[in-house]
């Protein structure tokens, strides 16, 4: 059965590992638009490809997930960008929330499971913003 709500997601993680779980994790919910980034800097040089959703590590080696997210979020504040980080750290998830991230994910055993829970919160924000104002939407759409 094919996604009804399809979105073009970036993964940017220096940990391989990770990166290739939630790819995985997104295939297998038949998500196929994904394209990975080990490091920020390469992420940033390609948002003109318009993301919908972008997996954002939080600690990586080239430029924090801090500076990226300000950097996304410049470029284009409709991005959803989900901080995902090994650090279970409240005043990290605060600052990720307060720079504009939709939500902060801890890499731990449930991780792919609170990506898929993300998406489905996304898609319920998305269909709320259309019911408060379809003419907005409608508008948009027809500039793109």
């Amino acid at each position: 059965m094919k996604n009804q709500n399809q979105f073009k997601f970036f993964i940017v993680d220096d940990d391989v590992f990770c990166a290739n779980l939630y790819d995985q994790h997104l295939k297998n919910a038949e998500y196929n638009d994904i394209t990975y980034f080990s490091n920020g800097n390469d992420c940033i040089n390609n948002l003109n490809l318009n993301p919908d959703i972008i997996f954002l590590d939080h600690n990586m080696d080239d430029i924090s997930g801090f500076e990226v997210l300000k950097k996304i979020k410049r470029y284009n504040p409709n991005i959803y960008v989900v901080m995902i980080s090994g650090q279970e750290n409240i005043k990290t998830a605060v600052d990720a929330l307060k720079y504009g991230a939709f939500d902060y994910i801890i890499k731990d055993s449930n991780a792919c499971y609170k990506l898929t829970q993300t998406i489905n919160n996304i898609i319920k924000v998305r269909e709320q913003l259309k019911k408060a104002n379809p003419n907005l939407i409608q508008r948009l759409l027809t500039l793109i």
